[in-house]
């Protein structure tokens, strides 16, 4: 019979609410004990939507990590704050899956990795778009060789008009960026697992505060307030990999553009490409013709649990208590997502520098 896993939430607001509490219920062997939020209404309900029986309730996080009976910590808190929380969690014994972005720079997510090499527990990050029926299919082909080298790719987190007005995500002090460290996150994490290629060489980037200071934008959530806008709405970068291979990061939460596309990825190989552009999509040479495919992506499962929810945050929970049930590596690696966010960083101290960031 499996363990039964004890879990805590620390931070119920929306990605709490939106994701991880809502897979984690249906999974048969965790619980939830415990929930944490600065403004104890939040963890109230959540502990009544969500928890066993009698499940705690916490305004202070750290008096949360004393209890000794919590074996994982869901750190779903603002960025500032993912450092310092994970790290104390990790330290006092728990497994932690903690939200994208790793941290807020760089520096940050080292310690993280620092922390996990120190305490011998699991981290995972919250990249669940990985766990896409598109991307679990395109990773196989990209494992496979069928793309042959992929020396040129495209990360893709594009919104027309699509500002998150509510939380903090348009303060930067609590965030450290906007659509880049948001929805970019996302986008190049996918591209840099699909290339199984985690060693940057030079950063060139540039970001952009064009539409922020808008008063009334047409906005898919309300007209956003200016004063409160203190990160870029847009934010792009070319990075250069140490084999030389090249990607093209693109993000943005308002563009005046009608190619929308948000966590995806272009692919361009020696033997063939890929794109999961209206859906995935596959292009080559075969007989000194072009072909150009279409994957069908309605049946089947993925690489785990076949014939369960490919629904990609319930697999991603899933996936998660697999790792720790089997004491192997998570899906997303603290070792990886520590790379995004310093590609991330890179973006953006170029950007206010003007010139290029070796690393």
């Amino acid at each position: 019979m499996s363990n039964i896993y004890k879990i805590a939430i620390i931070g119920c607001g929306g990605i709490a609410n939106g994701k991880h509490m809502p897979a984690l219920k249906k999974l048969d062997n965790i619980q939830m004990i415990a929930f944490c939020d600065i403004v104890e209404d939040k963890a109230i309900t959540a502990a009544n939507q969500y928890g066993v029986e009698g499940a705690k309730v916490y305004t202070n996080y750290k008096e949360l990590l004393s209890d000794s009976s919590i074996d994982i910590v869901h750190v779903c808190t603002p960025n500032d704050s993912h450092a310092e929380i994970a790290i104390a969690a990790l330290e006092a014994g728990k497994h932690v899956m903690c939200e994208k972005p790793m941290a807020k720079t760089a520096e940050e997510a080292q310690q993280m990795v620092d922390a996990v090499k120190r305490t011998g527990k699991k981290l995972t990050i919250g990249y669940n778009n990985r766990f896409r029926s598109d991307s679990q299919h395109l990773k196989k082909i990209c494992e496979s060789g069928e793309l042959g080298e992929i020396y040129m790719a495209k990360a893709h987190a594009i919104r027309r008009r699509a500002v998150p007005t509510w939380g903090v995500f348009l303060d930067e002090e609590k965030q450290g960026g906007g659509p880049l460290i948001d929805i970019g996150t996302h986008a190049l994490d996918l591209t840099l697992w699909m290339m199984n290629n985690y060693k940057p060489k030079v950063v060139l980037g540039t970001s952009y505060h064009k539409l922020s200071q808008r008063e009334n934008a047409a906005n898919a959530w309300g007209p956003w307030d200016p004063k409160k806008f203190t990160v870029e709405d847009s934010a792009f970068g070319m990075v250069v990999m140490e084999d030389g291979a090249t990607i093209m990061l693109e993000s943005s939460w308002a563009l005046n553009t009608l190619e929308v596309d948000e966590a995806k990825c272009t692919l361009c190989g020696t033997e063939g490409g890929a794109d999961m552009k209206g859906g995935l999509r596959i292009n080559g040479e075969q007989h000194s013709r072009l072909y150009t495919k279409e994957v069908e992506l309605s049946s089947g499962g993925v690489a785990f649990y076949d014939g369960a929810s490919d629904n990609a945050p319930d697999l991603e929970m899933r996936a998660w208590i697999h790792a720790i049930e089997n004491d192997i590596d998570p899906v997303v690696t603290p070792e990886q997502a520590f790379v995004v966010s310093q590609i991330l960083e890179a973006i953006y101290e170029s950007s206010k520098t003007g010139k290029a960031v070796y690393l």
